[in-house]
């Protein structure tokens, strides 16, 4: 039976978990929701594996072996997590045939700490690449000024990525940039580049959190009518950007578009319905890669109300305007949210580490 993420997708917005658990695979729990919730990818991040890792008795004995072998606690958490997405690729392989490799992916993230070192980011990117050994992966890349010649490299060695921690527009033009030079090296080196496929996740609900925190302060009618509107309009405005950047150049023959992804859009106001980053953000060559609370919620309320991207530039510009004409400083607020957005991710690697070093001691 068709269901609201189904509904989804006939809009063009392909729907992914936002989690991936030895829990939920051991379980059958990962199967499930692919066969009845309508799933075709999943993504990771550092905070995901770390609440996964920490919690339970699912990585006992294999931690167990990694201990006798003297594994130190970094490479422990890797061969964890490899383990989990390859088991993850493996489920979504029919889902990545059918789809001819846009959907059916499982991403998974180079060390947060090196973000800043597009050295260490790309020597990382390909040892993942290789060690996952699966053609259904994505390598997740931080869009950080000292990652964007790392994703560049990455995309031309043929290699699938998320680019990830996208927060503002500007910075997504130079996402767009550096994928479009990606592809074409890789077609001048003789990559097949149909094998390529690559989404830029640009983040929605933590701009309304910071931007409602800075409309609060400045208190004024104005102001305060604006909550709740800024995550929406700075993705659509993303889009806009997308359509006239991105779809209108001309890639190598073969070449797949790089699909905008929503990300984190787990509603963090509870008085913002639980499907706004959903319904309002749904269109043509789009992913929407959800907690799993959120798909429930588009499951049982659905909400959808056609495409909400395609024609939306006009008024998302108009309301972004109207933010800044009551003192939102934009660039201060993408400024803000990337660094924090790296330095959760530290941390949340930094914990996970120091749980597990505990563990193998």
């Amino acid at each position: 039976m068709s269901n609201y993420i189904d509904t989804l997708a006939t809009l063009g917005t392909s729907t992914w978990l936002d989690d991936l658990s030895r829990d939920r695979l051991d379980s059958g729990n990962l199967a499930h929701v692919i066969e009845r919730k309508s799933i075709v990818g999943v993504t990771t991040n550092p905070a995901i594996f770390a609440a996964a890792m920490s919690q339970g008795t699912a990585y006992d004995a294999d931690i167990a072996k990694l201990k006798a072998q003297g594994t130190a606690a970094d490479e422990a958490v890797y061969a964890l997590a490899i383990a989990d997405v390859q088991s993850a690729c493996d489920l979504f392989l029919p889902i990545f045939e059918r789809s001819g490799g846009a959907d059916g992916r499982v991403s998974i993230e180079v060390d947060p700490r090196i973000s800043d070192d597009a050295a260490a980011t790309i020597a990382q990117a390909r040892q993942l690449w290789a060690a996952v050994d699966r053609p259904n992966a994505m390598i997740k890349i931080p869009a950080t000024a000292g990652s964007l010649p790392a994703i560049v490299d990455a995309l031309a060695e043929g290699i699938s990525v998320n680019v990830t921690l996208i927060f503002s527009v500007e910075r997504y033009r130079q996402v767009i940039e550096a994928f479009i030079e990606g592809i074409r090296r890789a077609a001048a080196a003789g990559v097949d580049v149909s094998t390529i496929h690559s989404v830029a996740s640009f983040f929605v609900s933590r701009v309304d959190t910071e931007v409602d925190k800075r409309l609060e302060a400045i208190g004024t009618p104005e102001a305060l009518e604006l909550r709740g509107y800024a995550g929406v309009t700075n993705a659509q405005l993303a889009y806009a950007a997308f359509q006239e950047e991105l779809l209108a150049v001309e890639l190598p023959e073969g070449a797949n578009i790089q699909r905008p992804l929503w990300a984190s859009t787990g509603v963090k106001n509870p008085d913002y319905p639980d499907t706004l980053y959903v319904s309002e953000l749904a269109g043509p060559r789009t992913v929407n890669t959800m907690p799993e609370a959120t798909i429930d919620a588009v499951l049982s309320q659905g909400n959808l109300h056609g495409d909400t991207l395609s024609g939306s530039a006009d008024s998302a510009r108009d309301t972004w305007q109207r933010l800044e004409a009551v003192g939102i400083d934009s660039a201060d607020v993408f400024a803000v949210l990337e660094r924090e957005g790296v330095e959760k991710f530290v941390d949340a690697w930094n914990e996970l580490l120091e749980s597990m070093s505990a563990r193998l001691a």
